[in-house]
Parts: C-alpha cells; structure tokens; sequence
C-alpha cells in the first residue's frame, strides 16, 4: 500500500532532495581541505571505497527501513527491533542537535550574501574578511536576526510538506546550486596560481611538498577521517534518509537511487573542492601569505579567506561573492529542512498512532522555536568570542608556556553541540543500525524491501555489507571520530570504547529473541 502520510510527487523530485540533504557546508568547507591533508586522491580512493561498501550499504538499510515501516526514525525502529527500538531517538537527538549551529551558519550564509549584494549595489567600502567576521561575531543581536531569518525561511518550507515544499524547492534549487557552482569554478581556476590548490587536492602527498601540512597523517587517521566525512556528508544516522524514505512510493528502486545520491553527492563535494580551494590558495600566494598559514577549512574558509579572495577581484568580486554566497545558503537550507522533516515526522507520526490529525504548520513552527532557543545560545556565543560559559571548557583547560589553551570540542558552544552530534550520536546510531540489521533482524528483513522496484540483485553484498563490513567500518570511525574530537592522549581509550560497543551490541543482537524469529 502507498504511503498515507504522503509521497514524493516524482523520484527525480526524491532523488534532488535526498542529495540536497546530502550536500551541505561539510562538502564545502570539510571534504576539500581534508582530501588535501589527507592525501590528496590517496584519500579519495579510500573515501570512494568506505561510501561504496559502508556509505552505500547503510544508505540502502536506512532507506528501506524508512519505505517499509512507513514512519520516521523512532517508529521504524521501534516497529523492527526490540534490542535496538532506542537507536530511533539518537537519529532524532542528532539533527535537533545539528541545527543548533546549522541555522546560525545558515544565518551568517545570508548576512554575507546580503552584504556582498549591497556592496555590489551601492560600491560600500572594502572590509577584509578578517575584520568582517569578528564584527559579525561579536555582534549577537545580529547573529540571532540572521538566525530567526534562516529558520523562517525552512519553516515556509517545511509547512508545505513533502512533494508542496521540500521538494518543490530542491527542483529549484539543487539545478540553481550546480549552475553558480560552475561559474564559481570557471572564476577560481582562471585565478593565477590556482594550480596549487589542485595539486593540494588531487596529488598524492602534496600537502606536504608544497608546505601546507607538515607530515602527513598515517592511514589509520586517513580511514578515520574520510570515514567520519563520509558518514556526515551523506546524511547518515542523523534520520534523514529513513524520513525520506519513508515517503517513498514502493515502486521505487532503491538500490539505484542510493547509487545515484552517494555518486551525484561526491561529485558535488569534489566540485566544490575544486571551486574554493584553488581560489583560496592564489589569493593566498598573490598576498605573500605562506601556504600553511592559509585557512583552507571550517567557517575561516567560507567566511575570511573567501570573501577576502572576492574583495580582491576588483568591481566584479561582489557579484561573485552574491553568487557564492547564494550557493552556499542553498546548500544549507536543503539540509537544514531535511533536519528539521526528520524532528517533525516524529511528532506527526504520533499524533496519527493516536488517532488525531496534527497540524503540519503547527507542528513545524513549534519544532523551529526549539531550535530556536538552542541556537540562539550558539549565535549569542559567537564561536567563543563572547565567553559564554561551555561545559567543562575551564576544566579541560590547560596551561602551555602561560597560555591557556581550550580542547577542540568544548571551546565553543558549535564544537561542543557538534561533538554530542557528528563526534558520538551519528556514528553510534549508523554502528548499531548495521549490527541491527546484519544480527538481530537480519538482512533478509530489508531486501524483501528493497527489491520491491529493483531490478538489482544485491543480496550478497547487501548482507555481507552489512553483517561485517559496515558494523567494523563504522566502529573504526566511532573511535577516529571519538580521537579527533578529545586529542592524541584520548586515542588508545577511544579504540577501546569502539571495540566494547562493538562486542555488545553484536552480543545483545546474537542473543535478541527477534533473531530466532527471523530464521524462521
């Protein structure tokens, strides 16, 4: 039977917003930078490699989890699993918790492009980018209206549900995205000295011959790293792809479609490698500023050192800055309101499991206000300019030759709300989904799913996959994500603890009753 709480209206329709949930600021400020320290194409392969056997994968399982329960993440668990029902609230937790710095950096997306628009109309002043974010920053008010007008902005769309918002703006605008992308790349690479920024990208163990990383990472780092990116940038564990598919008509190939999202996303993340970084390198060279001083990831990237590389164009560089800037908020809002559908889902899934209809409009606004309220308290901290107090930050604090030095994920509200998130929720929540799948219910329970519209017979891949792979894959990269996040003096503890959650949840899944009545 067709989905009654509504459907994608086509499965290009689908297929844009499951890529546009995808495609977000990771792919922009994360994946070129860390392709480049990591390696260059050494790091591509192992990252192709990790999306075909565990992005892939998971991609098909959450997917099919979605369109064969036909509810949102704390239902579909709930409905298949008795071990693992509590997975569901992690994928709900994750995405509140992402929005929290999402929609303020949605809210800066918007405060540049409007700038970069007005100087293209009224000639304003040039101010470096530097100087520019630490006004913005430690401007609060400011941050928190940007932040009100993002999280306006994916409410209208998110109130006109499924196929009469989220999908009618992504046949908008993931082709508008694409179109600014390239121009964006024809501007970068016609830059003088763009060239190094392709090397660092593309040529193996480049990073550090042309002195922008000191050594290079070995491979355990390399497989932590991509695999962290991967897992992020495909949207996984975070409730996305189960909410969508969820919506999904049953007649749909899923084993294609998830091919087509991994692929088309890690196009969009190479494009957008080659759209930023060459330009930030040869604006970086043309200043004189040494390669390793120049910021080629996080927020530095987008928000100082690519407006800085506009400023510098001349006449012409706040029409590019327009459009740049354009690119980069619609990226954010196909991912903010993927998140937000995801929160949303739960509360309208059940109101019907009791019988009631609830108000999508209500339902939406109400989820925005939360959201509101603890990104609010990361807009007000300004990435730590403004010491708002962080949990634990004094405490984890130490002192080096006189100066304090912070830990990397509380030493500021957005890294401390992205630890809780990226660092442990997502990469617990896709390890156990796995071991779910593969132990407890059994792959057999999903491809009796997933051929329904698929041609594709995948079932010995789908199982080994899921049975060995993934689950091992994804224990690595809970324990690399677990290092980065909390140092080098955390490395030896965190492969402990993937290790244990690794043996518990394959034990809890061995010995789940559902597992004798999936033999059956």
């Amino acid at each position: 039977m067709e989905n009654e709480r509504g459907s994608w209206g086509s499965n290009i329709g689908f297929l844009l917003a499951a890529i546009g949930s995808a495609v977000g600021l990771g792919n922009i400020w994360g994946f070129p930078y860390k392709m480049g320290k990591s390696g260059g194409f050494t790091f591509l392969i192992v990252y192709l490699l990790l999306a075909a056997f565990v992005g892939f994968t998971i991609m098909m399982g959450e997917l099919a989890l979605g369109r064969k329960t036909g509810t949102g993440p704390i239902g579909a668990y709930h409905a298949v699993s008795k071990r693992f029902k509590w997975i569901g609230w992690l994928a709900v937790f994750s995405p509140f918790i992402i929005m929290s710095f999402y929609s303020v950096l949605g809210g800066y997306c918007i405060e540049y492009m409007s700038l970069n628009l007005s100087n293209l109309a009224f000639q304003n002043p040039v101010i470096s980018g530097g100087d520019l974010f630490h006004s913005m920053l430690t401007n609060p008010i400011g941050s928190v209206f940007f932040t009100v007008l993002f999280l306006i902005i994916c409410y209208l769309i998110n109130r006109g549900g499924i196929s009469g918002g989220i999908e009618k703006f992504n046949n908008v605008g993931m082709p508008a995205l694409f179109v600014m992308l390239v121009i964006i790349i024809i501007k970068s690479l016609s830059m003088p000295g763009s060239i190094e920024g392709l090397k660092f990208m593309f040529v193996p163990g480049y990073a550090v011959a042309g002195g922008f990383i000191e050594a290079a990472p070995n491979i355990r780092t390399v497989l932590a790293t991509a695999g962290g990116q991967m897992f992020f940038s495909l949207s996984l564990a975070m409730g996305a792809m189960i909410t969508y598919g969820s919506y999904l008509s049953k007649k749909e190939n899923l084993v294609r479609n998830s091919a087509i999202i991994v692929i088309s996303d890690t196009i969009i993340a190479i494009l957008a490698g080659i759209a930023v970084i060459p330009a930030a390198v040869a604006y970086g060279i043309q200043q004189g500023i040494p390669v390793g001083d120049i910021a080629l990831g996080g927020p530095s990237l987008l928000f100082v050192t690519l407006q800085n590389v506009f400023n510098n164009m001349g006449s012409v560089g706040a029409l590019f800055g327009t459009i740049f800037y354009m690119l980069v908020l619609i990226a954010a809002i196909t991912s903010g309101i993927s998140l937000i559908e995801v929160i949303s889902t739960f509360f309208l899934d059940r109101a019907a499991q009791k019988g009631r209809k609830a108000s999508r409009s209500k339902v939406v606004l109400l989820v925005c206000l939360a959201i509101l309220v603890e990104a609010t308290l990361v807009a007000v901290d300004g990435l730590g300019s403004n010491g708002v107090p962080v949990p634990f930050k004094e405490t984890t604090a130490v002192v080096i030759n006189g100066v304090t030095q912070y830990a990397g994920w509380n030493d500021c509200w957005l890294d401390f709300m992205d630890m809780l998130s990226e660092g442990l929720a997502m990469p617990l929540g896709a390890m156990l989904m796995s071991i779910m799948i593969g132990w407890e219910i059994q792959p057999k329970s999903m491809l009796d799913e997933i051929h329904s519209g698929s041609g594709n017979r995948m079932d010995g891949f789908f199982s080994a996959c899921m049975k060995i792979v993934a689950p091992l894959g994804m224990a690595l990269i809970l324990s690399g994500q677990i290092s980065d996040f909390f140092g080098k003096d955390a490395r030896i503890a965190s492969y402990i603890i993937g290790i244990v959650v690794y043996v518990v949840g394959v034990a809890a899944a061995v010995t789940s009753p559902m597992r004798k009545t999936s033999h059956k």
